[in-house]
């Protein structure tokens, strides 16, 4: 006694295998029907299946119109059915996007990140008085942590300072001021509790491993 296997090495590659080989085959079959009636009676039931098959797609914007797109591709474009939408091109799906711009460091000084450069930028444009004032002092203090975190435990104020006069373009002068930012053991501090905490929590783990 013989069978006659057929090993997925021997078929046609899916198009979206998402949807099964049997859904392919009924695209296939749809695009074989000799009338635009029956494509387009068929077109619709296999509209119907696919959506059963992606629930998660129903809750997306113009889901019916993703499911026709789909339809479309399976049927290598060959389909000639009265679509609702309208029908995307071959050309389109493989026109390559453009090319993505590699994102710039907000500065030289990459261990404060792109962040710092936006918190600059957006008190730049707040109006003069306390409030823009303490989100200077803040907006340095962060500076300092991020600085400590990426560089070493200590670093004088007064360089701080020199970079958010830099950053700012001159606006924001705190290098002849008064004001003191925060201890770097107050800054640091979360961040070693926080490791303290997971030693610990790892600790706990290899203990009740052991048992």
């Amino acid at each position: 006694m013989t069978f006659d296997l057929e090993y997925n090495s021997e078929r046609s590659k899916l198009i979206i295998p998402e949807y099964g080989r049997h859904i392919q085959k009924l695209v296939n079959h749809c695009v074989s029907l000799d009338t635009k009636e029956e494509r387009n009676t068929m077109a619709k039931a296999i509209i119907d299946v696919m959506g059963n098959l992606q629930p998660h797609l129903r809750d997306v914007p113009d889901f019916k119109h993703k499911l026709w797109d789909q339809l479309h591709i399976m049927s290598d474009f060959k389909l000639d059915a009265d679509s609702p939408y309208e029908k995307p091109s071959k050309e389109e799906l493989q026109e390559k996007p453009d090319r993505l711009k590699y994102p710039k460091s907000a500065s030289k000084y990459r261990f404060y990140g792109n962040n710092i450069q936006i918190m600059i930028d957006t008190a730049l444009t707040w109006e003069e008085g306390e409030m823009k004032e303490a989100l200077v002092y803040t907006i340095a203090n962060h500076m300092k942590k991020c600085f400590l975190s990426w560089n070493k435990d200590t670093v004088e104020d007064a360089i701080i300072f020199d970079h958010l006069f830099e950053l700012s373009n001159g606006k924001f002068d705190l290098r002849n001021s008064d004001e003191v930012l925060s201890e770097a053991k107050e800054l640091l501090k979360n961040r070693k509790g926080q490791g303290s905490r997971g030693n610990k929590g790892k600790n706990q783990s290899n203990k009740n491993r052991k048992r």
